[in-house]
């Protein structure tokens, strides 16, 4: 398998990496990897199945886009992470929900994974519809106390507090403040102009395991997990359909339906730390070291996995002992990575077309990510 593109002298080992790992592959996952040293993108490569400029489902990579725009709204004085959601949006304290501080949704620990009765197709594309809906649930376990993965709902949630604040939706305030100002490749909200660099890398595809249905589910519909992933609802799609549809990709969903390339994800977090194009960073120190430091750390109660959670971000340090302390971003369930790493000073994006088996970020990143750290030494 070919891989194209390039790479600044002193980082031939990751395009090697990248190779051994195409080469490595039963079915052709259509990969892009994308690095910026700060400011200057020093890897820029793809596989056979995309190009440098095709757009894909990034899924919950997503949600490092929502989390960006809320800590701007933060650091503008905003949003104060520890008054009630309610506070902003009087309707969510309904169900004893009354006394949870937006600090705490950031943090995974409301207890607000989804529905009693799940969300349809069409409810859970609608960010304003999701929120609507949870206001009225009562939360799964005692908010604080725990927590656990909002996998397709914090978007939502944390979009709501964010038009209660502004007057604007997330999705307008990361358009106007992150996207155009830094030319970004990322899209919460795919127009139809750009629907042909989607297109041309056809659907996002299962993995041969799950076509074949090799694996059981691991926990039930009407577990935590299968609440949190919609699992229990009638009708529910398969996830790698999410971005396959034209009203999702349109209506860029903050939990899991934006779509991007690995250029877009890699340059929103080098433009939130470093800067891009000739321009300054548009988070302060403060406000990263926040946003990235742990909060939630042990049992996802989701997941039933160890994790770590900033403040919406994934903390990689337990992750990929490769990262730096203080590195944060977000993965996304078709095996994508997208994160800044602000103490070894580099941005890292990784997409692919064919779901990682069996979900979350793809293996691959490990080696990827070591490669470009010993490239950075």
């Amino acid at each position: 398998m070919t891989v194209h593109g390039t790479v600044t002298t002193g980082f031939e080992e990751v395009r090697k990496e990248f190779a051994a790992f195409l080469a490595r592959e039963r079915q052709a996952p259509g990969a892009q990897l994308v690095v910026r040293r700060g400011s200057e993108q020093v890897v820029d490569l793809w596989s056979d199945g995309v190009a440098g400029e095709s757009l894909m489902g990034v899924f919950s990579s997503t949600k490092g886009a929502a989390y960006l725009v809320t800590a701007l709204l933060v650091q503008d004085g905003v949003i104060d992470l520890d008054r009630t959601v309610a506070s902003y949006w009087p309707s969510f304290a309904a169900e004893g929900k009354g006394s949870i501080t937006v600090r705490e949704l950031l943090s995974h620990r409301a207890g607000l994974i989804g529905l009693d009765a799940g969300f349809t197709a069409q409810e859970i594309a609608d960010d304003r519809t999701i929120a609507a809906r949870l206001a009225g649930q009562r939360p799964f376990w005692q908010p604080g106390r725990f927590f656990g993965y909002h996998g397709l709902v914090i978007g939502a949630l944390v979009g709501e507090v964010v038009l209660r604040a502004t007057g604007q939706t997330l999705q307008q305030l990361y358009r106007e403040r992150i996207r155009d100002p830094y030319d970004l490749d990322m899209w919460l909200g795919l127009p139809e102009s750009e629907e042909p660099r989607f297109l041309s890398t056809l659907p996002m595809l299962p993995t041969p395991e799950q076509a074949a249905d090799v694996t059981a589910a691991e926990h039930s519909p009407y577990s935590l997990g299968g609440i949190a992933f919609n699992e229990h609802a009638p009708g529910n799609s398969q996830p790698h359909e999410f971005p396959n549809s034209r009203p999702a990709r349109a209506a860029g969903q903050a939990s899991a339906g934006g779509i991007g390339s690995a250029r877009g994800l890699a340059g929103m977090y080098a433009a939130a730390v470093f800067g891009v194009n000739g321009r300054k960073p548009f988070l302060e120190r403060d406000t990263v070291a926040e946003f990235a430091r742990i909060h939630s750390q042990g049992t996802d109660l989701v997941s039933g996995r160890q994790q770590t959670f900033g403040l919406g971000f994934h903390t990689f340090t337990t992750r990929f002992q490769s990262i730096g302390a203080g590195a944060f971003g977000h993965t996304g369930a078709a095996g994508s990575l997208a994160l800044a790493d602000p103490r070894q000073g580099f941005a890292y994006a990784y997409t692919r077309r064919r779901y990682a088996f069996p979900g979350g970020a793809a293996p691959e990143n490990e080696r990827l990510l070591w490669s470009v750290v010993r490239a950075l030494a």
